[in-house]
């Protein structure tokens, strides 16, 4: 199981989301507010992440500690209404 910090913050949030892992990588795919989202680890010498939870329109990528930095993010979005 990998993206943990990721995880944890959507299930802070009330977010459902969908879990995939391969090659060792993990993957979340969610919907917020009727935008879908995504970050997708990858490891190319180095372990990353490409996300659009900046800019739902623009994926970018993150190195170093993009859990914290994602989960950070997401943390900061307004809380979910139950039922929405």
């Amino acid at each position: 199981m990998r993206l943990l910090q990721v995880q944890e913050a959507l299930k802070e949030k009330n977010i459902t989301y969908q879990y995939t892992e391969e090659d060792g990588c993990g993957s979340l795919d969610f919907l917020f507010r009727g935008l879908s989202f995504h970050v997708w680890e990858y490891f190319d010498q180095i372990w990353g992440a490409e996300t659009n939870v900046f800019n739902v329109g623009h994926s970018q990528d993150l190195e170093g500690d993009y859990e914290e930095v994602i989960a950070k993010e997401i943390l900061s979005w307004p809380d979910m209404l139950p039922g929405s």
